[in-house]
This record gives C-alpha cells, structure tokens and sequence, in this order.
C-alpha cells in the first residue's frame, strides 16, 4: 500500500510540475506579446487592387500585404488594420490614433508639412483612359478643358492638381467624387466624363475584370515629368515615435525590396513587376 501511495504522489507531483511548466510557457508567450507596442495601420479599402475587402471580408490589395511583409521582418510590433473613410485614415493620422496609412497615397507639399512619409513602395506608370470610340484625346496636350472625376488625394489626383497649379491659362476640368473607380470608369465609357488618369496596372485590371469599353493612351516622358514623380507611399503620423517608427519601416521596405518580396506581391496583385528600384 505504501509503494502504491509513493507512486501516486510521484505521478500527482510530476503532473503539477508539468503543468505548471506548461503555464510558464504559455504565460511567457503571452507576456511577449503584451509586451509588443501596438501599431495601428488605417486605410479605406479603395481602390483596388492597393486595398479592398474580398469575398471573405478581409482586407487584402497590395499595399495591406505591403505592410505586412515590412512589419514581419522588424517583429517587434503588434499590428492590426482598421478600415475608416479616407478623410477618417487622415484625421486618425492626425491625432495619432493611426499610427500608419496605406492607401496608394501621393506625396505633395501640403501633406509633406502635415504628416512622415516612407520610402516609395510602389512606381506607378501613369495611362490615360478614355472611351474605346473617342478621337479627341491622344495625348496629355489634348486634356486642357476637357473633365476628369477623381478621389481627393489618390495619386493620380495629386498628378491632375500639380499641372493645373503650374498651368493656370490651360486647366483640366477636375471633378471631385468619393465613387468607387468602376463607377468613375464606367462614367468615362458612358461619356459622363471624358478621360481618368490612372494607373496602367489598375486600369488594365478594370478592363479585363468587367469588360469596360475604354482604351489607354501611354504617356510620353516629357509629359510624365510635367505631373510629378509617379510613386505611392506610406504615411506616418507626425509624432517622435512616428520618426523611430519610419526608420524601421524604410529598412525593412528596403530589405523586401532587395530580398524580391515586393516585386511578389506586386507581380501577384498586377501581374508586373511595380516595386521601387530607384
């Protein structure tokens, strides 16, 4: 009896010991986690295929996957994503309740006063669109007067901006809309409006997916340096944090560009190579 006795509290003590062993651990892990500062990326989950909701209500796009990849490689970071307007993604940046935007945003100097940006992380190739039976645009020139519907602060937006800034005696017609691109587009193929300006790799996914009529006219190399550098960018609030912050985010983004990471994830959400190499 007393054998028995010796072996049950071996086993009672061994399993204790175990268990509490396996607390330990998991505690530890859990403390590593809570330990982790929390990052906050916002976007509005438009236009696709930078940032959108899919048949299983996530957020996906190359921007969100982007960002994860950056935030992978530091690891030190617990981040989430939270979908908000995009006035919302910009006044969270504001107050610091977003710690990061991705958005296929713009750079240009009013933003550039307001908030941190990162390094590129994506080169755009600028087309413009306009209905398959159109004649009377062939070419940047041709857009003077004629009207264009566009999401404020997109890059493609800041693109029109800059020109009619620099040339007051010849605007282009800027129309300014929360729509979602296929509607802007299918505007355009309608005659509701007569060109958008946009990005190849956007505009060739819109025509393919839901078979709109419209043709895209490639710009010149004199005409893309009249509109500005084609690139997108992260945006960081404007906080000591956020300066530390956008150091490692341009580290990692250069890592994941080096290593082939972004050219991936581009190539799997356009079907080419976009990732800054400059």
């Amino acid at each position: 009896m007393k054998k028995n006795q010796i072996v049950k509290t071996f086993l009672t003590l061994t399993g204790a010991l175990l268990l509490a062993a396996c607390g330990s651990t998991n505690a530890a892990e859990t403390s590593e986690e809570s330990s982790k500062e929390k990052i906050v990326i916002a976007t509005s989950g438009a236009p696709k295929p930078f940032t959108y909701v899919n048949e299983n209500d996530e957020l996906v796009g190359y921007d969100i996957e982007l960002v994860e990849a950056i935030f992978e490689k530091i690891d030190k970071y617990d981040i989430s994503f939270e979908k908000a307007e995009r006035a919302s993604v910009l006044s969270g940046l504001d107050t610091d309740r977003y710690q990061v935007g991705a958005n296929n945003f713009a750079s240009n100097d009013e933003r550039r006063e307001k908030y941190i940006f990162s390094d590129a992380i994506f080169k755009n190739q600028y087309v413009i669109a306009v209905a398959e039976e159109s004649t009377e645009i062939n070419n940047f020139t041709d857009l003077v007067g004629k009207s264009t519907e566009v999401s404020p602060g997109l890059n493609y937006a800041t693109a029109l901006e800059k020109y009619n800034e620099e040339n007051p005696d010849a605007l282009i017609d800027i129309n300014y809309s929360e729509a979602e691109l296929l509607v802007v587009l299918q505007g355009v193929e309608s005659g509701k409006h007569d060109f958008q300006l946009i990005d190849k790799a956007m505009a060739s996914l819109f025509i393919e997916e839901h078979g709109l009529k419209l043709k895209l006219i490639e710009l010149s190399e004199e005409d893309s340096s009249r509109i500005g550098a084609p690139y997108s960018y992260l945006l960081i609030s404007k906080t000591d944090d956020g300066a530390a912050l956008v150091e490692e985010i341009n580290a990692a983004l250069k890592e994941a560009i080096e290593d082939g990471t972004i050219t991936e994830i581009s190539e799997k959400y356009f079907g080419e190579d976009f990732a800054p190499k400059e």
